[in-house]
């Protein structure tokens, strides 16, 4: 087995707002795994700064070293690495490739096969007010019934003035609208936050306060008027019984599966399993990734027979994506033509 990767960092089409600042590029890796017989699989590394376990000074060696243990027969490529979910994402979802035949196909379904598409949210980037206006408008219009609004970093009266707009002319039984404050609020101001956002008929919010407050947030989710989904609660929390003692703890409505930066599928699957016990509902979203670690994700998700529209992204954020499949219809993303998966010149192992 043979292990290398490359860095060809992804530029956005226009900067895109979050809680954690203003992203311009993201930094992505890929990661090759070859077979004596010539075959290769790809994944890429899940990452984002700030929110990720794995320290950005130190990822990049560490990919490296990994990779050199691997060619040497030194390290299992399926090995766990707790410590290195984003790392093992990657090796994941290669050697399911490698497995299947370099043909991108992880998880053959009607959705690889083009007979099916997966329901999705539609997400509106934080920005000033005239912009997530606009947003809205594309989104409704192209035929989305799910959206999904950060909240939590401009002006709350802001945030307020774009809800009204929406709920004047599309009311909750016929647009269902998903608020992420990306743990932006304190535990103290959480609640009025949470009550200002109720009239407006919210479905959830995911992460009100940062992670690692088990106690606290346990609290919001008894008291808040709004179903509480946890996110960022689950990166970096990588023992099975720790997950469960914590959402027995929280008692949340939903959560929030990123594979790319939960240590992949297995562990996001570990994930439902408890979520099922605790009559947990749940939802996969993607987390920045190009259009290769986007289309794992769906293929993945899909699998998972989901009834709930997903956080999946689109592949329409950055202007050197790779080729891909992926294409919306709609609400839907569906993955069409197979053919059209073509690496880019600069895509050199």
């Amino acid at each position: 087995m043979l292990a290398s990767y490359i860095y060809r960092p992804l530029n956005f089409y226009r900067p895109a707002g979050t809680s954690r600042g203003i992203l311009h590029q993201k930094a992505c890796w890929y990661v090759q795994l070859q077979d004596e017989t010539g075959i290769s699989g790809l994944g890429e590394v899940g990452f984002i700064p700030g929110l990720s376990v794995e320290d950005p000074a130190e990822l990049e060696i560490q990919l490296d070293h990994v990779c050199k243990l691997i060619t040497r027969d030194e390290m299992d490529p399926d090995q766990d690495l707790p410590s290195l979910p984003g790392i093992r994402f990657a090796l994941e979802t290669a050697l399911l490739d490698l497995e299947t035949g370099g043909t991108k196909k992880l998880f053959p379904s009607e959705f690889t096969g083009g007979l099916a598409g997966i329901p999705i949210n539609g997400l509106i980037w934080m920005g000033d007010p005239g912009y997530m206006k606009e947003q809205v408008k594309e989104k409704i219009a192209a035929g989305f019934r799910v959206l999904k609004m950060k909240v939590g970093a401009i002006n709350l009266q802001d945030e307020l003035e774009v809800l009204s707009l929406i709920r004047s002319d599309f009311g909750p039984g016929d647009l269902e609208i998903r608020l992420d404050a990306n743990g932006a609020w304190s535990a103290r101001e959480a609640p009025a936050k949470l009550k200002a956002f109720e009239k407006f008929g919210i479905h959830s919010m995911e992460q009100p306060i940062k992670a690692g407050q088990a106690e606290e947030m346990a609290h919001l989710v008894e008291k808040s008027p709004i179903p509480i989904a946890l996110d960022e609660e689950l990166i970096g929390l990588s023992d099975s019984s720790e997950r469960r003692m914590m959402l027995e703890t929280i008692k949340p409505a939903y959560m929030i599966l990123k594979p790319g930066l939960l240590g992949g599928f297995q562990s996001s699957s570990d994930w439902i399993k408890h979520a099922k016990k605790l009559d947990i509902k749940w939802w996969a979203t993607s987390a920045l990734e190009s259009n290769l670690g986007l289309s794992a994700i769906a293929q993945w998700t899909y699998q998972q027979e989901v009834t709930l529209p997903q956080g999946l992204g689109t592949g329409q954020l950055y202007s050197n994506n790779l080729n891909s499949p992926l294409e919306m219809k709609g609400d839907q993303l569906w993955y069409l033509d197979a053919e059209s998966w073509d690496p880019p010149a600069d895509f050199n192992f």
